[in-house]
């Protein structure tokens, strides 16, 4: 009797657009071994992208894989179709190498291969290659669909510090001020654009008010124009970058803004540094 193991793999926007379901998989798994008289030697459940192979079940399996006292043939991995196995050609073949030194064979029971006939690897090509075309193309719409949105003074990506995601009933996203991070925003800017304190501090006494940023993050932010209600569209092939007005509230004008990226920059005639210390440790830095 052959044996098999089991992959049923399905990621979130799957799930979302084409109603696939690791339920439904392995059902379809388990009959095909009951008609087929195959031994199931192991069932695993993967909601993971497939655009690699580094997926927590999948190198579970693999380690089982690999570690078997007796590499005799008959060892399969079922699952319904290639696109299932992998969404990147390269890492498919690279994959099905590795199985077949472990005397494995990789199948798909919609997509079934007879590896025996040399002209089955062109309808492997085939399988392969659909996936990661649809992937591209995906992920072509997507960058598309960003870059339009930004030049329309829109924001798509994670809302910023001082602001929240929300959507418009169409589903049109978009960013709203959020409190009191956004209140805090301001007062970081202000602080920075007096030159009397580092960014270092000003960043340690925003956090003893309660906006809770790490110091590159915090760098990032007082950096990004977002707050000034400017959206930035990153250069693209022929496109150079661009800077547009958004149709989201700023937290602060533009002439602070920029007063502040002098102030960043050293453009701004210092102005002595004062220094910042507890109660308990009144000489310290002095």
């Amino acid at each position: 009797m052959n044996s098999a193991y089991l992959y049923v793999r399905v990621s979130t926007d799957e799930q979302k657009r084409k109603g696939y379901s690791l339920p439904e998989q392995e059902d379809r798994l388990l009959r095909h071994c009951e008609q087929n008289n195959i031994e199931v030697k192991g069932i695993f459940r993967e909601d993971y992208s497939a655009k690699n192979f580094n997926r927590p079940e999948w190198t579970k399996l693999l380690g089982i894989l690999k570690n078997r006292k007796k590499k005799r043939p008959g060892n399969n991995v079922l699952f319904i179709k290639w696109d299932r196995f992998s969404r990147n050609i390269e890492f498919a073949y690279q994959m099905i190498g590795i199985l077949r030194s472990h005397n494995v064979q990789a199948m798909a029971i919609d997509q079934p291969i007879d590896f025996k006939i040399p002209e089955s690897t062109v309808m492997l090509a085939v399988y392969l290659a659909v996936p990661e075309s649809e992937n591209t193309r995906r992920a072509l719409n997507t960058l598309t669909g960003m870059r339009r949105a930004r030049k329309a003074g829109r924001c798509v990506s994670t809302a910023p510090k001082g602001y929240q995601n929300l959507s418009h009933p169409d589903g049109r996203k978009y960013i709203s001020p959020k409190q009191p991070e956004a209140g805090l925003m301001r007062w970081v800017f202000n602080e920075l654009a007096t030159g009397n304190y580092s960014a270092e501090q000003v960043r340690k006494m925003a956090y003893s008010k309660g906006l809770k940023c790490e110091r590159n993050n915090f760098w990032k932010i007082i950096r990004n124009p977002i707050y000034c209600g400017t959206i930035v569209v990153p250069p693209y092939e022929d496109e150079e970058i661009q800077f547009v007005k958004g149709q989201h509230e700023p937290l602060i004008s533009e002439s602070l803004f920029y007063e502040v990226q002098d102030v960043l920059n050293d453009n701004k005639k210092k102005t002595v540094t004062k220094i910042v210390s507890t109660d308990m440790l009144p000489l310290r830095a002095f």
